[in-house]
C-alpha cells in the first residue's frame, strides 16, 4: 500500500520516490517536465491504486519495483509504505504499487514514514533486496540544515486483532530534530529511554497505533537509541544498510539481556515473545552464516565480543541483508 498522495516519477521516468504532502516542493527543483507529469490538469497531484482487498476469484495484480531491483512478489504480500498509517489487516494482499527508488523525509513537521512487513525477518529480507532504494532528506531539509542529518527509528509489532497468533512488523522513520532548549520537559528527550518517542515524532499527529508508544496486548514499541557502537544512520542511506541497522539494533539489544538499568533490552525480549521462532535454524544452516560472521562485523565496523546472550550476533545477517553497500551506514 502507497499513500497517493505521496508518490511521483523521476524526470527520467524510471524511478520513483515520495515526499510528503505538508511540503511543498522547492520551485525549479525538477525539470520542466518531471513537473508536468506530477501535477494534473487541475493542479493536483495524480492518484495511483491503493492497496486493497481482492475479491475471490479475481487475480491478483503483478506488483512492480524499479527497473534495477529484482523482487519475488512473495516479499511483497503484507507490505505497505507511506506518510499515512498503515492497514493491519488479517489477509496478507500483494503490494499493488510501484516501489520507490528515493524515498524523501522532511525536516520538521510531518508525520513519521511507516514501512510495514508481515515479520522482522521478511521485513529484512525485502529490504536487502531493495538496492536500488534509498531514503534520502528532501531538498528543503538539506537548504535549511547544513549539517549531517539522522533517522531516528521505532520499532513496532502489531497484532491485527486480540486472537491473531501473528504479528506484523512496523518501522517508522523521521529525520532527527533538536528539542528547544526552553521546551518544558526537553530534558526527557535527550536520554536514552527506548520507551519514549523521538522529538522529531511529537511534531505532528501521530497514527493512533503509535500514540503514546505504550505497549499494549495488540502493540510492543521500541525506540531505537544511540549508543556507542550503534550511532543514529547518516542520511542518505540505502535500504540494504538500512536493514543492517535494524539487525544491529537487534544484536545490541540482545548484548544487555541481563541488563535492566536501561531498558535496551527490550527489543529482544519483544522479538522473543512475538517471534518465538526466529532463532530456530539447523546445524547447516548455522554453520554457513558462521562463516559470513567476520564479514558483517567489519561492515558494521564492531565486534560482538559481549554478546551476553550466547546468540548469533551478527552472523544472523547472513541470509538478511545481502548485497550491501557497507560505507553508507554509521
Amino acid at each position: 500500500m502507497v499513500e497517493s498522495s505521496l508518490y511521483r516519477s523521476n524526470s527520467a521516468g524510471s524511478a520513483s520516490s515520495y515526499y510528503s504532502s505538508s511540503e511543498v516542493p522547492l520551485p525549479n527543483s525538477r525539470p520542466a517536465s518531471a513537473d508536468a507529469t506530477l501535477l494534473g490538469s487541475n493542479g493536483q497531484l495524480p492518484t495511483i491504486g491503493s492497496l486493497s482487498s481482492v475479491s475471490e476469484g479475481t487475480e491478483e495484480p503483478q506488483p512492480t519495483v524499479g527497473g534495477n531491483q529484482f523482487v519475488d512478489q512473495e516479499l511483497l504480500r503484507g507490505v505497505s509504505i507511506g506518510f499515512v498509517p498503515p492497514a493491519i489487516t488479517p489477509t496478507l494482499q500483494i503490494m499493488q504499487a510501484v516501489m520507490p527508488n528515493i524515498i524523501s523525509l522532511p525536516y520538521g513537521r510531518c508525520p513519521p514514514l511507516h514501512f510495514m512487513a508481515p515479520n522482522w525477518r521478511h521485513l529484512l529480507k525485502l529490504m536487502a533486496r531493495l538496492s536500488g532504494t534509498r531514503v534520502e532528506p528532501t531538498l528543503e531539509a538539506l537548504s535549511v540544515i547544513k549539517t549531517d542529518l539522522h533517522l531516528r527509528v521505532v520499532v513496532q509489532f502489531i497484532r491485527p486483532h486480540p486472537a491473531s497468533m501473528d504479528w506484523r512488523t512496523v518501522v517508522w522513520f523521521t529525520i532527527d530534530h533538536p528539542v528547544p532548549p526552553t521546551f518544558p520537559g526537553a530534558k526527557k528527550y535527550t536520554t536514552s529511554d527506548v520507551e519514549l518517542l523521538p522529538w522529531s515524532y511529537t511534531l505532528s499527529s501521530l497514527p493512533n497505533v503509535l500514540r503514546d508508544s505504550a505497549d499494549t496486548p495488540l502493540s510492543k514499541t521500541y525506540t531505537i537509541p544511540a549508543t556507542e557502537a550503534l550511532p543514529y544512520p547518516k542520511l542518505p542511506i540505502s535500504f540494504p544498510n538500512l536493514a543492517l541497522y535494524l539487525q544491529a539494533a537487534l544484536d545490541e539489544s540482545r548484548r544487555y539481556a541481563h541488563d535492566s538499568s536501561t531498558g535496551f533490552r527490550k527489543l529482544s525480549r519483544m522479538m522473543d515473545m512475538c517471534y518465538p521462532s526466529l532463532d530456530r535454524m539447523d546445524v547447516g544452516e548455522q554453520s554457513e552464516r558462521s562463516k559470513m560472521g567476520g564479514l558483517f562485523k567489519k561492515v558494521i565496523g564492531r565486534g560482538n565480543k559481549s554478546n551476553k546472550s550466547g546468540r548469533r550476533g551478527n552472523e544472523d545477517t547472513y541470509e538478511l541483508v545481502t548485497p550491501f553497500v557497507p560505507d553508507e551506514w554509521g
